[in-house]
């Protein structure tokens, strides 16, 4: 019997076997491009989950809310620079979100730092706090706060009379929000509208009683019309509320010393230094203190304690270096207040105790280089002295200085004596 045979095929082959086998290979290949797929697709989450297995996986970053609770939690405790910072992580994550804008904007105000010294904060916090002001308006033209904040950076900046309006306009959205009143008080009080600014510290304080900031700025438009001890009354008040947030401290502290309650002054300086002890503002305040009762000795220390670690806000630096500038120059040490002084200048300081005093120092040490330096830095404190709303006793000290110099000076012997320009006056608060 004859078997007819087909070569062309594999001795074992049958049409099923190679269905089934070209079916798997087609499934195959399928499972392996999907899976490099995923691969290709998740390789960063894939990654971080081997990094993590080996225990190198860097830190998640936490959400938006996450930050803001902690710089709620950090606000509350007093710890402004720390909650501040995280504010300003949760806003970098949702810049349009009001909550966040709001909360970040209030802490800067409350921190108050100029400048950096070394540019890393090129602009100070209440400018800032004034771009989020903007920024929170465009994003919640409908809220409140939006309005609440710029008004209330714009008075912190001495622009009290832009903040009125846009106060005013927050108030149209809801009139009994305390955080306006409390900025309009602020604000009529700054541009001498002073009945107003009681009413709207009063009515501020009335709704929310508990709102230390309605405290703080009823002291503010009292201290103004000279009622003192009512002012310290409400900040005393604004501690017992929130005895963590330092501002009330040194607002409260500059009350005492105006009503020469100088134990009580230091004391409350003394009470942030428990909180914070390297707090330079702190150090400052107890360094003006004891200079102003004469204790120089004690004064000096607390001035050198504060540049022992020197603050990165280059306003409050200057004042630091002014102030124990003053301080040398009593105790009759013109060299190291030349010095201090100096340091005031390159800072970017207009304080006129950094010229005037200066030039002081340089007459006393005598010398013809040192005649000339006196000269010039008088004349240019009495230039500085022609734009200030209140001129004495300084102006006396530097005419005096250049009394001086004419007299004692052989090179400028017989010069006569500049004259100083009259300018306009302005509003001063009667409680000073």
């Amino acid at each position: 019997m004859y078997v007819r045979r087909d070569y062309s095929r594999p001795l074992f082959s049958s049409r099923r076997r190679s269905g089934i086998g070209g079916r798997f290979l087609f499934f195959y290949g399928l499972l392996i491009g999907g899976f490099l797929v995923f691969v290709y697709s998740q390789f960063g989450r894939l990654q971080l989950m081997a990094l993590d297995a080996v225990g190198l996986a860097p830190t998640a970053t936490p959400f938006a809310s996450t930050f803001a609770q902690q710089g709620y939690d950090f606000f509350l405790q007093g710890r402004l620079e720390e909650a501040a910072a995280a504010y300003a992580q949760a806003v970098s994550q949702q810049p349009e979100n009001i909550n966040y804008l709001y909360e970040y904007g209030r802490t800067l105000i409350e921190l108050n730092r100029g400048a950096a010294t070394d540019q890393s904060r090129p602009i100070s916090d209440a400018d800032l706090a004034s771009q989020l002001g903007d920024q929170a308006i465009t994003a919640a033209p409908n809220d409140v706060r939006s309005y609440a904040l710029k008004a209330r950076a714009l008075v912190w900046l001495d622009d009290s009379e832009s903040a009125i309006p846009i106060a005013l306009r927050g108030l149209e959205l809801d009139p009994n929000f305390t955080p306006l009143l409390a900025v309009l008080a602020r604000a009529y009080a700054t541009i001498g509208r002073y009945q107003q600014a009681l009413d709207y510290a009063a009515q501020a304080v009335e709704l929310n009683p508990m709102d230390a900031d309605a405290h703080r700025s009823y002291a503010y438009a009292l201290i103004w019309v000279g009622e003192r001890e009512a002012a310290i009354a409400q900040l005393e008040d604004a501690i017992n509320i929130n005895p963590f947030l330092t501002p009330a401290y040194f607002e409260l502290g500059i009350q005492y010393r105006a009503a020469q309650r100088y134990e009580e002054a230091i004391a409350t300086y003394e009470k942030v230094l428990t909180m914070q002890p390297r707090n330079p503002r702190a150090l400052l305040r107890l360094c003006e203190t004891y200079s102003q009762v004469g204790q120089d000795a004690q004064a000096q220390g607390y001035c050198e304690d504060a540049l022992a670690n020197p603050p990165s806000d280059a306003s409050l630096l200057a004042d630091v270096h002014k102030q124990l500038g003053m301080v040398m120059f009593r105790r009759r040490n013109y060299e190291g207040s030349i010095q201090e002084f100096n340091q005031c200048q390159a800072l970017g300081a207009d304080d006129i105790e950094c010229w005037y005093i200066l030039g002081l120092a340089h007459y006393y040490i005598g010398g013809n280089e040192n005649c000339q330096v006196a000269w010039d830095t008088l004349n240019e404190a009495l230039r500085r002295i022609n734009q200030l709303p209140v001129k004495e006793p300084i102006l006396s000290s530097t005419q005096a200085g250049l009394q001086l110099v004419t007299q004692n000076c052989v090179a400028f012997q017989g010069r006569a004596l500049p004259t100083l320009e009259p300018t306009s006056i302005s509003v001063t608060p009667i409680g000073g």
